[in-house]
């Protein structure tokens, strides 16, 4: 039995636009089909790890509209647990308007919503109870990303820090932090560091380490991750398929990778296991709609 994650972040209803190509600014492109669904990195994760298995607490904040209660209906069909759901008395629930070229690339604008108004008030302790893994994103503010990341420090329980939207992150929150997952270019915003090669992301991998993050794990698409500890320094490759969507790709991956966490398995495992998930989400269409069952996975 997997010990129990805790996730908390934000929740989105995306809507999406497939298109043969991205328009330049100031153009107007004739799209394909259009698609709504629910998203939100936060969501997306945590759906991902519900769906391969695991006992999943959410911790989100939604609006008081019908985005919101689709999002909670969706919720309990996935069987995660919402009881720290909050609702926001001013602001509408998050939305995400998404195009998707014919190569599976997409590019994304979220108006945030609610999720910028999930504050560490509406976290009490009691969502930390019988958690061994927390993760969390930064589609919420960073006041209440802070929190977290020291209330689990002070609780001894394992942090996994996935810095998206890319910014840069104080030194003081990075010492607390047991595992982080940016990709290329949110690894470069954190350290200065474009991670071109193998030299620069061992580099750039260290410059997180000597901040105190004890796990760095930088993701690479279909080239893979890159996982750097006391114990490995190698990359992990992905599973080649045939791109429509990569949407959510990270998320899953993130989702998958603290489910096999939770299992007791070791980060190199759980990065495989990781990047098997996130190879099945990017072959079909939507965020938490892509991501696969563990029966899915070999």
């Amino acid at each position: 039995m997997s010990a129990k994650i805790l996730v908390i972040g934000s929740s989105n209803t995306d809507m999406v636009v497939k298109t043969k190509e991205f328009p330049q600014p100031g153009q107007t492109v004739l799209g394909g089909s259009f698609l709504m669904n629910p998203g939100g990195k936060g969501a997306n994760q945590a759906v991902a790890a519900a769906r391969l298995g695991a006992d999943l607490r959410f911790v989100a904040k939604i609006g008081k509209d019908i985005f919101g209660q689709q999002a909670l209906e969706g919720f309990a069909r996935e069987g995660l647990d919402v009881g720290f759901i909050s609702k926001s008395d001013d602001l509408a629930s998050g939305i995400a308007l998404i195009t998707v070229n014919e190569s599976g690339e997409n590019q994304i604008v979220v108006a945030s919503g609610a999720n910028m108004d999930l504050k560490p008030e509406n976290l009490p302790d009691e969502i930390f109870k019988e958690v061994d893994v927390v993760l969390v994103q930064l589609e919420i503010p960073m006041d209440t990303v802070g929190y977290v990341i020291k209330r689990c420090a002070a609780l001894n329980i394992r942090l996994v820090l996935n810095p998206a939207p890319a910014t840069r992150i104080e030194d003081e929150l990075l010492r607390h932090v047991f595992l982080i997952t940016p990709n290329e270019t949110e690894t470069e915003i954190l350290t200065g560091i474009l991670p071109k090669d193998r030299a620069s992301l061992h580099a750039a991998a260290q410059y997180l380490r000597h901040k105190g993050v004890e796990n760095v794990v930088i993701t690479m698409g279909k080239n893979g991750v890159y996982l750097c500890n006391e114990s490995y320094d190698q990359i992990i490759p992905s599973v080649p398929v045939n791109a429509v969507d990569t949407t959510a790709a990270g998320d899953v991956f993130n989702g998958a990778l603290v489910t096999a966490m939770a299992a007791g398995e070791d980060l190199r495992t759980a990065c495989q296991y990781a990047c098997k998930a996130a190879a099945i989400s990017v072959t079909r269409m939507g965020a938490q709609s892509s991501a696969p069952y563990q029966n899915e996975i070999e």
